[in-house]
């Protein structure tokens, strides 16, 4: 019908199959997850919506005693802390390899889903080996 929009569907901050391997634990299906679904990340500012290259600051979180700095990753917005600032970003697999990669030697720890339901830790080289396999 002219005339008319369709409505959007909403934009869904998470990714089941990344939740499903931090349930079980699973280190391939976690790998699998990452290299074929989206991450919820943490932002400081969100992006520009008018401008797709903009895809905000990440927040991350420097240790006050050591200066170790942890990226922190959900599979899904929901499971964010509230302490966290509020803006999240999803990304693609291709923006989470390159930011890695760019900041692999700042970045000590990588987290997903700090606050459970189900935690996991990981090193940046071992996300980037997962990434790239």
């Amino acid at each position: 019908m002219a005339g008319k929009k369709r409505a959007k569907a909403p934009l869904e901050f998470r990714n089941p199959q990344l939740a499903d391997a931090l349930q079980t634990q699973d280190l391939a299906a976690l790998a699998f997850a990452l290299r074929h679904g989206p991450t919820v990340v943490p932002l400081m500012r969100a992006g520009q919506r008018d401008d797709p290259r903009d895809s905000g600051e990440v927040w991350t979180y420097r240790d006050p005693a050591t200066g170790d700095v942890a990226l922190l990753l959900f599979s899904d917005a929901a499971n964010k802390p509230a302490t966290l600032p509020p803006a999240v970003g999803l990304q693609s697999p291709g923006w989470l390899r390159a930011f890695l990669g760019a900041h692999e030697d700042e970045i000590t720890t990588v987290f997903f889903d700090l606050m459970g339901p189900h935690p996991m830790q990981a090193s940046p080289a071992d996300i980037i080996e997962a990434l790239d396999a």
